[in-house]
């Protein structure tokens, strides 16, 4: 959640008059106690300074906020958490005010327990110098662990060299509506891909000793797309769409942390709900971390959900549950929470059990022994030419053409005299929700200028607005038509306008921009539209006029480049659709791995298929599957068989497939999907070249949840099918287990 606090800056100077304002008596000498001794094991470490902390102390270390020291260090003498330090001033500067305020809480608190400073990052950094890199649903639209890896390991190295040790990323929600306005922040629909993906972000961080934390759990989005809504849905759906990406974050990926989801499920506030932290969570998942709420969703129980009678019975309910650590906005809410811990309400053996995970992972994180950082790295790492480059080429991996009528893009250099650019996401370079300002950001039309002027010097480049996102003057759209007849390409770009908050119940392109595109195709110029926007839009009222469609999703800020690798052919766009993109608002929820219905698939005035489905993604190459081969053709219910197939490039140019297996269980005691991704492989091949592909399938890809919700691998068939998306299969073949 954005809280909005603007922070002031921070000057040495303010420091060290706040340390002398404050009035107390210095420190105790603490280098002798066991908790400071590295050497010791980190449990007898905690148990010490565990032992040796007051109540108003352990309630400060499960309280974490937005702040620094600018107005002072009163409201920070029982130390805290960890805080959210200002957003303003560059790399250097941010390093400087971390150390500045480590040193304070190091030096001048009674125990010295370093803070965890925290921050978002959920495609990059969301501060000023750092690296923006595609917004998460553009990066899952790769489907490239190799590439997420990348992307995050980046990120990190620009997070820590600033001093910040934890980010509230990624979001790891399926998007299984997407009226959702949060679509733009998760990885697509389906848990298979937000798994391997979540996973790859994790690591990343945790490798580089960042914490990581997947959010929200559990669900965050309800019935009509509306974020936060309650959910309704039964154990059985959770467990088989909702829990698999964030298991796979913490038991793999190694998260050390998690965030609650705002909403209700079955009845009971997220964040105060014991058969998801404690039963679920930590008893059987064994999750030894730290849960952190959602910022304000533990006064939500009391204002919102009126689940208790005051602030202070909400984080009885939240601590008792299984939250660890209550994310408020303000220093000042501690007041309204204090009193669950303090007065007794929360029973000693939870709140000691929750500030021993806090005390043991700051110990891990090495803060106790060193918290500092060098200005000069920080200074160094963020928007380094290395990132930007790793930017612009995920921008490209993430691009998927979802119409090329006529084979008119690759556009080929020199045979277009008289460019129009169209659109006000041509100049504006949007880059999604919570994201920085970026190092640079460069727009299409500027990428489209620099193209076309550095290889057809004597081609024109013009640009009209056209309308807005919202809206639309006659006289504009008019000059839009008039540049566009006099030109021989028209490039449009549109856009779709969502967010934490802004949900959409029409997923058609807002204000006039569909007129728009149709009266620019009118004029008989071949006309390439591009979508910028974190979710699926309705295109059936203009796709059949426009000759090509990119969906660019928010690119970043090398995006108008990489965007302009693709329309020349510079770059093969391989991007492949991570969400469902429906006909109409009216087929919603639309997801490819539905179960069965009970009798009928569409509508009266609309059939139930989709406009593109899960997995689509055009190439300008072509590419040819053959020899798949299920070896063994049965096994045991433990067993593991290989699926093995050969891709071969036919087509004129290199170019990368994301080969993709699904598997449909043909008998079960309980219903199943339709279709289930299994597996995916991204290969990037030469024209001519040929690859093996290979797939395991295991109790892991076979296993379901029995009617006890059990998990279990039954004996019976399953058909195997690999394709280049959902619909589009291009071999089959048969599984039995025995």
């Amino acid at each position: 959640m954005r809280h909005g606090n603007a922070h002031r800056a921070l000057p040495a100077i303010m420091v060290c008059a706040g340390l002398l304002a404050c009035g107390r008596d210095p420190a105790p000498d603490t280098g002798r106690l066991p908790y400071r001794d590295p050497a010791l094991p980190i449990e007898r470490r905690v148990e010490d300074l565990l032992a040796r902390m007051t109540q108003e102390e352990k309630f400060r270390q499960l309280f974490m906020v937005p702040g620094d020291l600018a107005d002072g260090t009163e409201p920070w003498k029982e130390g805290i958490f960890g805080l959210q330090v200002r957003r303003a001033g560059s790399a250097r500067q941010a390093a400087e005010d971390l150390n500045a305020i480590q040193k304070f809480f190091t030096e001048e608190t009674r125990l010295g327990i370093p803070i965890i400073p925290f921050e978002e990052a959920l495609h990059g950094l969301v501060r000023p110098g750092a690296t923006a890199f595609p917004q998460a649903i553009g990066l899952s639209a790769a489907w490239d662990v190799d590439l997420m890896s990348e992307v995050a390991a980046a990120i990190a190295t620009e997070t820590r060299s600033r001093g910040i040790r934890q980010v509230l990323s990624p979001v790891v929600n399926i998007a299984r509506d997407v009226r959702w306005g949060r679509v733009e922040e998760t990885y697509g629909e389906d848990p298979l891909l937000a798994s391997r993906l979540a996973v790859a972000f994790v690591r990343a961080f945790e490798e580089r000793g960042v914490i990581a934390t997947p959010k929200h759990f559990v669900a965050n989005v309800g019935a009509g797309g509306r974020d936060s809504y309650p959910v309704a849905d039964g154990e059985r759906y959770l467990r088989e769409v909702d829990f698999p990406p964030f298991f796979a974050a913490l038991c793999e990926g190694g998260a050390r942390s998690i965030m609650t989801a705002y909403n209700s499920w079955d009845g009971v506030p997220c964040t105060a709900n014991r058969r998801l932290l404690t039963d679920i969570l930590k008893a059987e998942w064994g999750f030894r971390g730290f849960v952190i709420s959602d910022a304000n969703a533990v006064g939500g129980i009391n204002d919102l959900h009126r689940t208790s009678d005051s602030f202070a019975e909400s984080g009885r309910q939240a601590w008792e549950s299984g939250l660890d650590v209550i994310f408020q906005t303000e220093i000042g809410h501690a007041g309204l929470f204090r009193e669950a811990i303090t007065g007794g309400r929360v029973s000693s053996a939870r709140v000691d059990d929750a500030v021993r995970r806090v005390l043991k992972i700051k110990m891990e994180l090495g803060l106790f022994e060193d918290p500092f950082v060098d200005p000069d790295e920080a200074e160094r790492a963020n928007g380094a030419a290395a990132h930007r480059a790793l930017a612009r080429r995920a921008a490209a991996a993430s691009l998927v053409l979802l119409e090329n009528a006529e084979g008119l893009l690759p556009l080929r250099t020199g045979d277009r005299r008289a460019i129009a650019v169209v659109g006000p996401d041509a100049v504006e370079a949007r880059l999604g929700g919570y994201s920085g300002p970026g190092v640079r950001k460069v727009s299409l039309l500027e990428a489209i200028r620099e193209r076309v002027g550095g290889s057809s010097p004597d081609t024109r480049v013009r640009y009209a607005e056209g309308c807005g996102r919202r809206a639309g003057r006659a006289a504009d759209l008019d000059e839009a038509v008039r540049i566009s007849l006099a030109s021989d390409l028209a490039i449009v770009a549109a856009g779709i306008e969502e967010g934490e908050g802004r949900d959409r119940a029409d997923i058609r392109l807002p204000g006039r921009q569909a007129e728009m595109i149709r009266r620019i195709a009118a004029t008989g110029t071949p006309t390439v539209v591009v979508i910028y926007g974190g979710s699926a839009v309705d295109m059936t009222d203009w796709i059949d006029d426009a000759d090509a469609v990119l969906m660019a999703w928010y690119p970043g800020e090398e995006g108008g480049p990489a965007v302009a690798d693709v329309l020349w052919g510079d770059a093969n766009p391989c991007g492949r659709l991570p969400v469902t993109f429906p006909r109409a608002a009216g087929q919603l929820p639309l997801v490819y791995n539905h179960k069965p219905t009970g009798r009928f698939d569409g509508y009266l005035d609309l059939p139930g298929d989709p406009l593109f489905p899960f997995g689509y993604g055009l190439s300008y190459t072509a590419f040819e599957y053959a020899d798949l081969a299920v070896t063994p053709g049965t096994i045991g219910a433990d067993g593991t068989a290989r699926a093995s197939c050969r891709i071969t490039n036919v087509g004129p140019v290199a170019g990368a497939e994301i080969v993709q297996l699904y598997i449909q269980d043909t008998l079960a005691s309980v219903t199943r999907p339709v279709l289930e991704l299994k597996g995916f492989q991204k290969v990037g091949l030469e024209p001519g070249a040929s690859a093996k592909i290979v797939f395991d399938l295991g109790p892991r890809e076979l296993a379901l949840l029995d009617r006890d919700i059990k998990g279990t691998v039954e004996p019976g068939e399953f058909r195997i099918f690999v394709g280049s998306s959902s619909r589009d299969i291009r071999l089959r073949g048969v599984l039995g287990v025995k």
